[in-house]
């Protein structure tokens, strides 16, 4: 479990995140969703020690990753993947190559057990057989699930996915979703989802964050978002025409069941 108490970031005289109380929870899905502007990114990027954060305390498992001593940190950051917007391969490597990457930087296993291992990542995001392809041979999508299978490598107690369905087709955003959600649960990791994409939202957030204006405005699952009475969260659940639909038929629903 991950908490954020009391955490404020400001760059020179602008505060950028006001007071954020947020608990990310193990073997869940949490999301971070808000705005562009609002400050999510600039939070998830305090939490994994992109950035250092003006005040306030950040809790891996009740270890304060912002007051550890610097060598503490670097182990720490070993417990962690990373799935970043871009997907971030490395073009001149093969598939096979970028996935044991991490293997190779902070493994002690032998060449053919991190072969072995990165093998068994890449058939777990069903990329079975795509070892010996470069990147520029793979769809986006592809791309993504190689990004997965190098983040879980390692075999983390802790994911961060920013963006993780960005540019990617409605129906692989669905698979990259549903990938991560099963990683997530059968390896009971604590995963942190950066995201503005209200399918993820719907599909897969067991514990959401809202940030607004910098504040964490609001936090739920997605089966108490529908009726959350949060007005800046309601705007931008219902920004889009499809969404207020559904919101007309939900309420009609609940008014039925009565």
């Amino acid at each position: 479990m991950i908490q954020v108490s009391h955490l404020f970031k400001s760059f020179d005289d602008k505060e950028v995140l006001k007071d954020i109380n947020a608990t990310f929870k193990n073997g869940q899905i949490n999301l971070i969703i808000g705005q562009s502007g609002s400050g999510k990114t600039v939070l998830m990027k305090n939490i994994v020690g992109l950035l250092t954060p003006t005040k306030g305390q950040i809790l891996y498992d009740d270890r304060d990753f912002v007051s550890m001593p610097k060598k503490e940190k670097i182990l720490l950051r070993r417990e962690m993947g990373m799935i970043f917007q871009s997907a971030a391969l490395f073009d001149s490597l093969t598939v096979l190559e970028n996935v044991m990457f991490p293997l190779d930087m902070f493994s002690d296993l032998s060449r053919d057990e991190r072969v072995k291992r990165a093998q068994l990542c890449l058939e777990r995001v069903n990329l079975k057989g795509t070892d010996k392809k470069l990147p520029a041979e793979l769809s986006g999508g592809m791309q993504k699930r190689v990004a997965i299978a190098r983040a879980i490598v390692l075999q983390p107690r802790y994911l961060f996915c920013d963006e993780p369905n960005s540019g990617l087709d409605p129906k692989t955003s669905i698979v990259i979703d549903e990938l991560i959600q099963g990683i997530t649960h059968e390896d009971q990791i604590t995963t942190i989802v950066n995201t503005h994409d209200m399918n993820s939202v719907m599909g897969i957030g067991e514990n959401i964050t809202f940030i607004c204006e910098g504040r964490a405005e609001w936090q739920g699952s997605n089966k108490e978002i529908m009726d959350a009475t949060n007005k800046p969260l309601q705007d931008f659940i219902f920004s889009s025409d499809i969404l207020r639909q559904a919101k007309i038929a939900y309420d009609e629903q609940k008014i039925t069941r009565k």
